[in-house]
């Protein structure tokens, strides 16, 4: 309501129109922006206003309101947030130029460059902002002028802000959409830039229009325990009497859940109980304090260990520091508690607005006066996104990748061993090798052939982990056209960079349209860690490789042949066949441990020979040897030079110093293969190879 009351206030003062010296329509903008900034010059922003309301004067809203006071809401909305002058004297401009006869040329003369280069920003995102055909243009514009200040987006989302506020007055349909595309990716943005003021809010409008009755039953619930008057109240009081003694100075305040946060709590754990409407948020001064704090709590309450996480020892990938952890006093009551600085809280509350100007060269005397400034508003999700936003061949492909990318909770650092050890990578969390390898290397990763993580050969659909080290290994250059990604690779890849490279390789290289598969139906991070890693290769389908088998089925000329994998049988070997379902016959050498159990339990075998001709083959081997670094790489370039392509590959994990690694290839001729094995066998550390022959047989 505080927020109706401050729009009416400045709808009012707008109808007055300007005065000299401060117009009374920023009075209460002022008043905002000085508690902040105490010293700041508000000059600027008289003029802005000047400009603003003069050039908006005879326009009016779809409610009915001044045009003005739209830019004074998002300007205010910006000023409690802690944000500089500058930007909010662009939020005062934003619509000017798009919207009236004001010149770019003349914001950039009146107000400098920063300025000019904010409303820029922001004016080319309005053009096209509520077109759904011309959506995903818009947001890629957002972020490319995002990338070179944040800011852009800050005015952005405080414009969206109180456009949801104002949505009542637009058909449902139009509400319907511009909801859904702020639950997509405006949350999510909000959310990776830490503006949590925001976002909840954002959330609120949202789950209001796409979900009315679950909305109304939140407000039920609030209504049902109000947070000033439960036991939440008594253990506070019990909390600052507890700080109070231990001599800690600290504000011991109830932070009450915002809608979407209630919703979210009843659907987990069904009936809530009083205290779990809101939460204690304790503020000290120094990080040293908030681990005094929870000290305190957990020596003369009872801790709830399981919810204690260190968010100041590891913050978020959005800035976030806090520590959380849950308490219960005397009765049984478990009150949640967030525990941090004054500081952590503001850019907890306001992300990178909190942290002004990104260009701003630090005074002197302030920390890293002497050394280079980096940018802490560019996280390393954003250098991530402004890096494949370029490389997405279609609006539609950015526009799903971008929704998919946003998803993503959390990130990771990996340290890359390959040149310098401090090399470190910023993945998404659940990101596999593949990511990593993409991330490293770019398009050169389609040569990559196996990686290493913590001292250890991994499958490259391994799951990385924070503080991982990892070692990649790439095939040499002088084998074109042996390796390349497979269909596998597009499956555990969870970044858009990476799933980009991969698709267009496989649609340049095989021809076939590959479909981008919905984020629901793509493989879990959980379930990427297979034991098995599928090395880059052309892949081959169950079709092409019956028809390239060169095996004659006698009493059935036509039936389809597949070649067995446990034992992959090849020119001139003897071989006997077995029906299987769908009247396939499986090709196995008759040396093979799954003929004999096969045999055992009766199974009839079917009359197979090679074809006259027959010299392509695909052939399993073993290699054993002993461990030592570049061991994969160099195995993978001896069978390059072979002439051979890896279909498949698996590292076993090493034994008394001793590894096995597994390969599946693919021969141009069956004759190869002896010349192949021996070049493996030459390999230092290698002390035999053999052909695969598996205990079981592949049905």
């Amino acid at each position: 309501m505080s927020a109706v009351r401050s729009i009416r206030k400045l709808s009012r003062a707008a109808l007055r129109g300007p005065r000299p010296g401060l117009p009374d329509a920023i009075e209460h903008l002022a008043q905002a922006h000085r508690r902040h900034h105490p010293h700041a010059d508000l000059g600027a922003l008289s003029r802005a206003y000047v400009l603003a309301e003069s050039s908006h004067r005879g326009q009016t809203r779809k409610s009915g309101e001044p045009y003005i006071t739209h830019p004074l809401a998002v300007t205010l909305i910006l000023a409690q947030l802690g944000a500089e002058t500058t930007t909010l004297t662009a939020s005062l401009l934003h619509d000017t130029v798009e919207d009236t006869e004001v010149t770019l040329e003349q914001v950039h003369r009146e107000f400098g460059e920063e300025v000019g280069y904010l409303v820029d920003g922001v004016t080319k995102l309005e053009k096209v902002d509520y077109g759904a055909a011309a959506e995903p243009e818009t947001f890629r514009k957002m972020l490319v002028a995002t990338g070179d200040d944040v800011r852009v987006m800050s005015i952005k989302l405080a414009d969206r802000l109180h456009n949801m506020r104002t949505l009542g007055v637009m058909r449902p349909e139009k509400q319907d959409r511009i909801a859904r595309v702020t639950r997509d990716v405006l949350i999510p943005l909000a959310e990776r830039l830490g503006v949590q003021t925001l976002k909840r809010e954002l959330e609120d409008l949202v789950f209001a229009i796409l979900h009315p009755q679950e909305h109304a039953r939140a407000q039920e619930l609030v209504g049902q325990h109000p947070v000033g008057e439960g036991p939440l109240v008594g253990i506070a009081g019990e909390v600052r009497r507890v700080l109070r003694q231990a001599g800690i100075d600290a504000r011991v305040l109830i932070r009450p859940r915002h809608l979407v946060s209630v919703h979210r709590i009843h659907r987990k754990r069904g009936e809530l109980g009083p205290c779990e409407m809101g939460r204690l948020l304790i503020l000290v001064e120094e990080d040293a304090d908030c681990y005094a704090v929870l000290g305190e709590l957990h020596t003369c309450f009872t801790p709830l260990i399981s919810e204690f996480k260190d968010f100041i020892a590891t913050p978020k990938f959005n800035l976030y520091q806090s520590l959380h952890t849950a308490v219960a006093d005397g009765q049984g009551q478990v009150a949640e508690v967030l525990v941090r600085t004054a500081q952590m809280h503001k850019v907890a509350e306001a992300g990178v607005i909190a942290l002004g100007n990104p260009h701003r060269a630090p005074e002197p005397g302030e920390e890293g006066a002497e050394e280079e400034r980096a940018d802490p508003t560019r996280p390393g999700w954003l250098s991530r996104l402004l890096d494949w936003q370029s490389q997405a061949p279609d609006p539609d492909t950015f526009w799903s990748e971008l929704r998919d990318d946003l998803a993503q909770d959390g990130e990771i650092t990996v340290y890359c061993l390959e040149t310098d050890p401090t090399q470190t990578l910023h993945l998404p969390a659940g990101a596999t090798c593949v990511d990593a390898a993409y991330a490293r290397h770019g398009l050169e990763a389609h040569r990559c052939v196996g990686a290493q993580v913590n001292g250890r050969l991994t499958a490259l659909s391994a799951v990385l982990h924070d503080g991982d080290t990892l070692r990649l290994f790439l095939a040499p250059k002088t084998a074109p056209g042996s390796y390349g990604p497979s269909p596998e690779w597009l499956e555990r890849a969870r970044t858009p960079r990476a799933r980009i490279a991969i698709r267009k390789w496989l649609e340049d290289n095989h021809g076939v349209e590959l479909e981008e598969p919905d984020a629901s139906s793509r493989t879990p991070a959980s379930a990427a860690a297979s034991p098995s890693t599928t090395a880059p290769a052309r892949p081959v389908s169950p079709s092409v490789a019956e028809e390239e088998s060169g095996v004659r089925v006698e009493e059935r000329p036509e039936a389809p042949v597949r070649l067995a994998r446990c034992c992959t049988p090849v020119p001139p070997d003897p071989v006997l066949g077995f029906a299987v379902r769908g009247g396939t016959v499986t090709v196995h050498r008759q040396s093979c441990r799954a003929v004999a159990q096969m045999s055992a339990e009766g199974r009839s075998t079917v009359a197979v020979s090679w074809q006259d001709g027959a010299s392509g083959c695909r052939v399993t081997l073993h290699a054993e040897a002993f461990g030592r670094p570049r061991l994969l790489a160099d195995l993978t370039e001896t069978i390059a030079v072979q002439g051979a392509a890896v279909v498949a590959a698996d590292v076993e994990p090493p034994r008394e110093q001793r590894v096995r690694h597994t390969y599946t290839l693919r021969l141009a001729d069956a004759a190869e293969l002896p010349a192949l094995m021996r070049a493996m066998r030459d390999v230092p550390g290698v002390f035999d190879v053999s052909r695969g022959a598996a205990a079981f047989p592949e049905l």
